[in-house]
C-alpha cells in the first residue's frame, strides 16, 4: 500500500490528479479525450479546475483516434479511460499512434492500491486477481509507463512520462489508482517546466557526420531531397525548410510526409512513391546520384508496394536517433543538429531542376457534360484548386489517402492520414480531434475525405463533433463499400459490400441544430464543381456534410498499383 507524505512536509501541497492535469496543460493540451468509468470519475473532476476541457467521446476507440488527430495538430494529446474494459477498447488506436510516432498520454483510472494488493475480485478484471495483465498489454505500444502507486515518486514519474512522450513522439501509459487521486504531493515542482528539449549531439561526432555528408553532397551531380513522416513527428520541419529553401534542390515528399514541405516552393516536385509517384517524379528521383531522405518510413503503402528504386549506395538518411550515410551508420546522432550545420555550411551545390506539379485536370477528365460522374482523376486536382492556405486535410486509408497524392497543396496545409497502421475508420475520430485542435489554435478549416465503408466503423464521432460545436467539412465518398479491398482481392465479393446508409441524415439524427449545420449530395462533376465554387460552403461557417458519389470500381492510379503489389505480397509462400 502506498505510504503517505505528511502534508506539513510539503511547501505547496497539491493532489496527484491536479498535478498530472496541470502538467498536461503546461505542454499544450487543452481538450482531454476519453470515456468516463467508475475508476476514473473522481480524477475527471480535476479537468475543468485546471483550465482543461472534457471532450467526451462515444467510445474509447474513437477517443483514441481523436487524440491521435489532436496530437498531430497540437503536438501532444491526452486520453482517459477506465481499467480493463475501457483501456482495451483504446488499444487499437494507441498501437496506431505508436507505429506512426504520435505522442498520446494515456491515463487509466485503476482500482485502489489496496484492492490490487489484496487481489480483490472486482468488476472489469479477469477475476483472477491479476491487476497487471492490461498494463502488460500496453507495454509494447508505449515508450514509457508510469504506475502512480506511491505519492513519493508520483510527480517524478508523471514528469518523466510526459517528457518521453514528447521527445520520443510516441504514446505513454499512466495508471492512476482511485486512492491516489487525492493524495498530496509537492506542487512546488510545477514552478519548473518539464524539459522538452531534444538531447544535443556529441559535437565532434556531429561535425564528423556533417563533413562526410557535405563531401558527398558537393560531389553529387544531381542530388534531391525526399521528406517523410518522421520529419514531421520529430519536429524537424523548420530545419527541413531552411535546407530546402537554401539548397534549392528538387524536393519531394513520401505519402506519409505529405504536407511536410511548402508545396508552393519552386523546387517542390511532388510525391515519390515508386511506381505510384506523381508524373515525372520517379524518373527524377531514381536517376539522382544522391538522395537525402529525411525521416523516412519505407512501409508498403508508403512506397506503393515496395516499388522504390533508390540504391542505399546513393542515399543519406536523416533520422531522430541516428544518421546513415550510404552504408555507414552513426548511432546517437540526431538529424536536428546535423540539418542545421549542413544548411549553414553547404555552399554552392549542383542543382538540376525537377518536375513542377500543379492542379491542372487532364484534358481527358475535364468533361462536364450533363450527368457526367465524378472520378478520382478529376476530383483530386479539383480539390487542390479549392483548398486554402493552412487547411487541415484528413484522408482515410483507402481511395482518399491515395487520391490526395495527386493534390498540390497551398502553403501551410497540414495533412493527416494513417498510411502505416491503416486502421479503417481512423479518419473520422481523427477529424474530431483535429477540428478541436483547430478551434483552439485559430480559424483553420478542417476537411475530411472518408469512404462510406470506413465511415460506418466510427460514425458516432460525428455526434462528438456536434456536441463540441466543431465545424469540419466532411466528404463521405459513396462508392458502395471497401474499394481498396476490392482491388486487393474480391472485386465483386459480398464481404467487400456494405449496407447503404442515408449518410447525411445522420447529422440530424445526432442532434445537430439545423441553423448550425448543412448537408449536401453531389453525384456529378458539375454538382461537385458548383459546390466547390459556393463561397458560403467554402467559408466553413458550421459543420457541413457532403455525400459525394463515385463509381464503385473507380480508384486512383496509385491505389490500383499498390493493391496489386499488396496482393502479390499476400500470396507469397
Amino acid at each position: 500500500m502506498a505510504s503517505d507524505i505528511r502534508t506539513s512536509e510539503l511547501k505547496s501541497p497539491i493532489d496527484v490528479a491536479e498535478y498530472l492535469f496541470r502538467r498536461l496543460h503546461e505542454v499544450g493540451v487543452r481538450g482531454v479525450h476519453g470515456v468516463p468509468g467508475d475508476y476514473n470519475l473522481v480524477a475527471l473532476d480535476y479537468i475543468p479546475k485546471v483550465g482543461l476541457k472534457w471532450v467526451g467521446n462515444c467510445n474509447e476507440l474513437n477517443a483514441g483516434y481523436a487524440a491521435d488527430g489532436y496530437a498531430r495538430i497540437k503536438g501532444i494529446s491526452a486520453v482517459v479511460t477506465t481499467f480493463g474494459v475501457g483501456e482495451l477498447s483504446l488499444l487499437n488506436a494507441i498501437a496506431g499512434a505508436y507505429s506512426e510516432y504520435v505522442p498520446i498520454v494515456h491515463i487509466v483510472g485503476t482500482p485502489s492500491t489496496l484492492s490490487q494488493r489484496d487481489g480483490m475480485l472486482l468488476h472489469h478484471t479477469l477475476g483472477n486477481g491479476n491487476f497487471e495483465v492490461f498494463a502488460n498489454m500496453s507495454q509494447n505500444i508505449s515508450c514509457a509507463m508510469a504506475k502512480l502507486n506511491d505519492p513519493h515518486d508520483a510527480a517524478g514519474l508523471i514528469d518523466n512520462a510526459i517528457r518521453e512522450c514528447w521527445v520520443q513522439s510516441r504514446p505513454v501509459y499512466i495508471t492512476l489508482p482511485t486512492d491516489m487521486v487525492q493524495k498530496k504531493i509537492e506542487g512546488d515542482r510545477l514552478n519548473t517546466p518539464i524539459d522538452l528539449n531534444y538531447p544535443k549531439n556529441p559535437p565532434e561526432k556531429e561535425d564528423y557526420v556533417v563533413d562526410v555528408i557535405l563531401k558527398y553532397l558537393h560531389e553529387a551531380k544531381n542530388p534531391v531531397i525526399l521528406v517523410d513522416a518522421c520529419a514531421i513527428r520529430h519536429r524537424a520541419l523548420d530545419e527541413v525548410h531552411k535546407l530546402v529553401e537554401k539548397s534549392r534542390l528538387p524536393t519531394f515528399v513520401a505519402p506519409m510526409g505529405k504536407g511536410a514541405v511548402n508545396e508552393t516552393l519552386p523546387n517542390y516536385g511532388g510525391v515519390y512513391a515508386g511506381t505510384g509517384s506523381n508524373e515525372g517524379v520517379a524518373e527524377r528521383v531514381e536517376s539522382s546520384d544522391l538522395v537525402l531522405t529525411i525521416g523516412s518510413i519505407k512501409s508498403d503503402f508508403n512506397t506503393a508496394g515496395f516499388t522504390y528504386r533508390v540504391s542505399q549506395l546513393h542515399t543519406i538518411d536523416f533520422h531522430s536517433t541516428y544518421m546513415r550515410v550510404r552504408y555507414s551508420e552513426y548511432p546517437g546522432v540526431s538529424m536536428h543538429g546535423v540539418l542545421q550545420k549542413v544548411t549553414a555550411r553547404m555552399g554552392k551545390l549542383n542543382v538540376q531542376a525537377g518536375p513542377a506539379p500543379d492542379n491542372k485536370i487532364a484534358k481527358k477528365d475535364q468533361g462536364m457534360s450533363q450527368g457526367e460522374l465524378i472520378t478520382h482523376d478529376w476530383l483530386w486536382p479539383r480539390v487542390g484548386q479549392w483548398l486554402e492556405p493552412n487547411d487541415i486535410v484528413i484522408t482515410e486509408t483507402g481511395t482518399a489517402n491515395f487520391g490526395i497524392w495527386e493534390t498540390k497543396f497551398p502553403e501551410g496545409v497540414t495533412a493527416l492520414s494513417q498510411v502505416l497502421w491503416g486502421s479503417i475508420g481512423y479518419s473520422v475520430g481523427a477529424c474530431q480531434g483535429a477540428a478541436l485542435a483547430a478551434k483552439e489554435t485559430g480559424n483553420r478549416r478542417t476537411i475530411l475525405f472518408v469512404g462510406d465503408g470506413s465511415f460506418e466503423l466510427t460514425a458516432q464521432e460525428l455526434s462528438t463533433m456536434i456536441r463540441n460545436d466543431l465545424k469540419p467539412i466532411i466528404f463521405v465518398i459513396c462508392n458502395e463499400g471497401y474499394t481498396i479491398e476490392r482491388y486487393i482481392h474480391g472485386m465483386d465479393a459480398t464481404y467487400n459490400d456494405i449496407q447503404q446508409w442515408n449518410f447525411k441524415d445522420l447529422v440530424a439524427v445526432f442532434g445537430a441544430d439545423p441553423k448550425k449545420s448543412k448537408t449536401y449530395q453531389v453525384r456529378t462533376k458539375q454538382e461537385a464543381d458548383n459546390l466547390f465554387k459556393d463561397e458560403d460552403f467554402s467559408s466553413a461557417p458550421y459543420l457541413q456534410f457532403v455525400e459525394l458519389y463515385m463509381p464503385k470500381e473507380d480508384a486512383p492510379r496509385s491505389l490500383k498499383g499498390t493493391a496489386e503489389a499488396s496482393a502479390k505480397t499476400n500470396a507469397k509462400q
